[in-house]
């Protein structure tokens, strides 16, 4: 059984950091395209990065993080992780790392393409 468990998430003041994890069971991440997305109250869920499978590992970033956001693969411990710097209240949401059987270079903004979801964990950024 595949399993996505995101972790790292919690209240941040903002200007500050958060580093998410994405920790996969079940499956070897290697030739998969990992997404983050997040939803935040009353909006519908966006794409916020991906990284590409290992043979790659090419990344795109939403242009709402991009230079404040990063991507980055531990492959030895099969876990994804987003480090999140610069966070404002806009970074608010519920985020999700979702998995893609694909070795391909990985799209942010196909939601339906990916096979596997984690159950989210919840950023806050306080002002």
């Amino acid at each position: 059984q595949v399993q996505l468990v995101e972790s790292g998430g919690g209240l941040v003041q903002a200007g500050g950091s958060l580093r998410l994890s994405c920790a996969a069971s079940g499956v070897t991440l290697d030739n998969y395209a990992i997404g983050w997305f997040r939803q935040a109250p009353g909006r519908e869920r966006e794409g916020v990065s991906c990284i590409s499978s290992r043979g790659s590992g090419s990344t795109d970033y939403a242009d709402s993080v991009k230079d404040r956001f990063t991507d980055s693969r531990d492959n030895a411990k099969n876990t994804i992780y987003l480090e999140m710097d610069s966070l404002s209240e806009e970074d608010t949401g519920v985020y999700y790392c979702a998995a893609e059987f694909w070795l391909g270079k990985c799209d942010l903004n196909g939601m339906s393409q990916y096979d596997y979801w984690g159950q989210g964990t919840q950023v806050t950024v306080a002002s």
